[in-house]
């Protein structure tokens, strides 16, 4: 895999000024996310599964939940527990945004694909203003390490262009179909 490499050197136990209680709060939340992101991602793309799009959204998945395991990672080294009832409250979520009405009672409205990368796309902009703070905060906790940080946005920024990419492409052609077949 291509993704973040961490080095395991010793981290300094100081908390940079961060109120931990409230960092352990926000982390533990934006592991609640990455947990309801990777069961949806992991969903659509094989819902996708043959397709261009099924293609492309395998390589984020597999990202999407190494981005999990960094997070987990992150959440290791700053001695944040993990809250467990947080990360099954992700999951429950996401498998109820899946039994919303969609126009169809046995297989995928056009419109599923659109609005499950509409859910992604926030997904993605979420973690990144999540590595966004770990980053600012890093001059200060010698725990964070800025350049996998770095390397995080950056990836971030990449899943963000292709989900939106497609995005617009799955809505314009379930849109089209749509508006076709009921004229």
């Amino acid at each position: 895999m291509n993704g973040p490499v961490r080095a395991r050197t010793p981290r300094s136990r100081s908390t940079g000024g961060a109120d931990m209680k409230l960092l352990g709060i926000y982390l533990n939340d934006h592991l609640a996310g990455a947990t309801a992101g990777t069961q949806r991602i992991g969903h659509l793309a094989r819902a996708s599964r043959g397709t261009a799009l099924g293609r492309a959204l395998d390589g984020i998945a597999a990202e999407i939940a190494e981005d999990r395991m960094t997070l987990l990672e992150i959440m290791r080294d700053l001695d944040v527990p993990v809250r467990h009832y947080k990360v099954w409250g992700g999951w429950a979520a996401e498998k109820a945004g899946r039994l919303k009405l969609n126009g169809r009672l046995v297989r995928r409205s056009p419109l599923s694909t659109v609005l499950e990368l509409e859910a992604l796309r926030l997904g993605v902009e979420g973690k990144a203003a999540g590595w966004t703070t770990l980053r600012r905060l890093a001059p200060t906790d010698e725990r964070l390490d800025p350049a996998l940080l770095d390397t995080l946005l950056d990836r971030a920024e990449r899943q963000q262009d292709t989900v939106e990419e497609w995005r617009v492409h799955e809505a314009e052609t379930a849109l089209r179909t749509t508006a076709r077949s009921a004229g």
